[in-house]
């Protein structure tokens, strides 16, 4: 009996390994389009989270462009406060001078975006793929109105923030000490 089961398993241990290693692969093929099929369609799934990104980008670069008229204001308020201390603040009023004069460029390079939104050529209302190289092309245009919005504004907000941060350290706050 030994001499038969010994066989048996080692038959049964290769047949488990077999399908082991088969399960492994696909089971289905796949095989080129014939003419007369229709051609498989690329994975759009990239392309429409980049679209969904870029409107995203486009919405904060909006709401920046509306509230920079109320920062300016408010930085201009804490200018402002610190002439009347008698402290130098020539180098803020400066930047922020030139970011005010920067915002109506900036806005008019920014302007272009909501048309090529509202229009979404080559995708639905929904954000999918409609039309491949026409969601392309829309990708690639919201891409270059978001390119010179940033370009447009040349470093003003680096430099305002520059500016600020060098006014910070040279005149720090003074901490009181509580009393108790």
């Amino acid at each position: 009996m030994f001499k038969i089961t010994a066989p048996l398993k080692k038959t049964a241990l290769a047949a488990l390994v077999l399908a082991i290693g088969l399960a492994v692969f696909p089971v289905n093929g796949t095989s080129a389009a014939g003419l007369d099929q229709t051609p498989i369609q690329p994975n759009n799934v990239g392309l429409e989270r980049v679209w969904m990104c870029q409107q995203a980008l486009y919405r904060r670069q909006s709401e920046r462009l509306a509230n920079a008229s109320t920062f300016i204001a408010r930085v201009q308020g804490l200018i402002d406060r610190a002439n009347t201390k008698g402290w130098d603040t020539s180098d803020v009023q400066v930047a922020l001078d030139a970011l005010g004069a920067v915002i109506p460029t900036v806005q008019a390079a920014h302007d272009p975006g909501i048309a090529i939104i509202a229009s979404h050529a080559g995708f639905d209302a929904g954000g999918r793929v409609i039309d491949r190289e026409d969601a392309i092309s829309t990708v690639k245009s919201l891409t270059e109105v978001l390119k010179d919005t940033r370009s447009a504004m040349v470093g003003t907000w680096k430099a305002l923030h520059q500016a600020l941060r060098e006014f910070r350290e040279a005149h720090p706050r003074q901490v009181t000490t509580p009393i108790t």
